[in-house]
């Protein structure tokens, strides 16, 4: 007969071996590496989804450039034309037309044929009102011609019964506007008046003067006082 003891052990030790392969099975099922795995297995980034976005952002960075590139070109283009407009308007302003700012030779060789013309025809003495007529029809021409003839008569009578002589002399004379065949002048003029019998007397007298070019030569075409 065998004691009760040992049967006891050795259900004991097999009930033992079952428990530890059922905590293993247990523990195999219940791994939570694998669970983990699982769910976060759908939240992945597909890789295919992951070339779809870095290709799109290249494209994005090819299309901007070009873009950019025919924006600027339409702005200068815009901006050229806008200035082309203006530079036009700026050398078709009256002010640019005037030669008188431009062009000092032929502003000279107005004052100057100016100037002499008035100092002949405003220049005369008691026996000499005959040249200074012949004078005026060399240099004054239109309007400025008739206004000189209607009131030289007056002139030539006073000169012979006063015995007036005249001196006329241009100190300053300025183009205030010129073209090529055109020109607005402002002159200044001292005038000395004699008398037999009595002292010189200076006057000032202020001028504006309408020229025209005719043949090569200017011609006074009208006389204002201001």
């Amino acid at each position: 007969m065998r004691p009760r003891g040992g049967t006891t052990t050795v259900n004991s030790t097999a009930t033992d071996a079952t428990d530890a392969t059922d905590a293993t099975d247990v523990t195999e099922a219940s791994d939570p590496t694998d669970v983990t795995a699982e769910k976060a297995a759908p939240d992945a980034p597909d890789a295919t989804d992951a070339t779809d976005v870095s290709d799109g952002v290249d494209v994005s960075h090819r299309w901007w450039p070009r873009v950019l590139g025919a924006l600027l070109a339409v702005a200068l283009i815009a901006t050229g034309g806008a200035l082309y407009a203006e530079g036009r308007q700026l050398r078709d302003t009256p002010a640019t037309a005037n030669l008188a700012l431009t062009d000092a030779e032929a502003t000279t060789r107005v004052t100057g044929d100016v100037s002499s013309a008035l100092g002949k025809i405003f220049s005369y003495g008691p026996g000499a009102t005959a040249a200074t007529r012949a004078a005026a029809k060399e240099v004054l021409a239109g309007k400025a011609l008739q206004q000189y003839a209607a009131l030289f008569g007056q002139v030539e009578r006073q000169s012979a019964d006063q015995k007036l002589t005249l001196t006329t002399e241009v100190v300053r004379a300025g183009v205030t506007r010129l073209t090529g065949s055109s020109a607005h002048l402002l002159v200044f003029l001292d005038q000395v008046y004699e008398r037999r019998g009595r002292a010189p007397t200076t006057a000032s007298a202020q001028l504006t003067v309408t020229a025209e070019l005719r043949e090569g030569r200017w011609w006074i075409v009208e006389i204002g006082s201001t």
